[in-house]
C-alpha cells in the first residue's frame, strides 16, 4: 500500500515498502533536530557535572548572586528537584520508559515544536538515567549530582537535566493545549488542519 501523495507523486508522510514504513524527508529531518537537541542537552548536562564535581565537590557553596544563585553540589537519590528520594529504583524505571516511549514516538514525528519538546525531554532523561546507572552506589540507584540553587533556603538544587525536562514538560503542556499534534496537524475543535 502506498502513502498519501502529493500532485505529482511526492509522498506527504511517508511510503511503505515490503509493509515498513518509511519516513518522508522532512520526517528525517525532525527526527535529526530532536537528536541533535538531545545530544546538545545531554553533553551539556554531562560536561556541568563533570565539571562542578571537579571543582566544588566537598567545598562550600559558590555565590553567584547573594540571595538568588548559587552553585552546591549535592547527590541526589530522588527525582527532579529532590523529590521522592526514597525510590531510586522507581525514577531509574521511569526515565528508561520515558527513554523508550520518546524514540517510538519520534517515528510518527512531523512536528518542528515536538522535535524540540522531546529532544529537551529526551536529552534530560539520559543526562539523569546515566547518573542513575553509572554512580554511587550503583544497581540502578545511582545518585544524580544536582548543583544549581535557586533562592537558596527556598528552592530545590537542580542541573540541567532537570532544567531541560521541566522546559521540555511545560512546552508539551502548552502544545497539547494549542492542539498541535506530534503528525504535524492541528486538533481545532474537532478538525485536523495541517501545520
Amino acid at each position: 500500500m502506498r502513502g498519501l501523495q502529493a500532485a505529482g507523486g511526492a509522498p506527504l508522510s511517508g511510503d511503505t515498502v515490503g509493509g515498513a514504513a518509511r519516513v518522508a524527508p522532512s520526517g528525517v529531518r525532525r527526527i535529526a533536530a530532536l537528536a541533535t537537541i538531545a545530544v546538545v542537552v545531554y553533553a551539556l548536562d554531562l560536561a556541568t557535572k563533570t565539571l562542578v564535581l571537579k571543582t566544588l565537590e566537598g567545598r562550600e557553596p559558590v555565590v553567584l548572586l547573594d540571595d538568588l544563585l548559587q552553585f552546591r553540589v549535592i547527590f541526589n537519590p530522588g527525582a527532579a528537584f529532590s523529590l521522592g528520594t526514597g525510590m531510586t529504583i522507581v525514577f531509574t524505571i521511569i526515565a528508561t520508559g520515558v527513554v523508550i516511549a520518546i524514540l517510538r514516538t519520534a517515528r510518527n514525528l512531523r512536528s518542528v515544536p515536538w522535535a524540540v519538546t522531546l529532544g529537551l525531554m529526551l536529552g534530560g532523561a539520559l543526562g539523569n538515567l546515566t547518573d542513575r546507572v553509572f554512580r554511587h552506589p550503583g544497581g540502578l540507584q545511582g545518585h544524580v549530582v544536582d548543583f544549581i540553587e535557586a533562592f537558596p533556603g527556598h528552592f530545590p538544587v537542580f542541573n540541567v537535566a532537570d532544567s531541560a525536562i521541566v522546559c521540555g514538560g511545560i512546552l508539551a503542556v502548552f502544545l497539547a493545549w494549542r492542539g498541535y499534534q506530534i503528525d504535524g496537524t492541528r486538533d481545532t475543535g474537532g478538525e485536523k488542519k495541517d501545520g
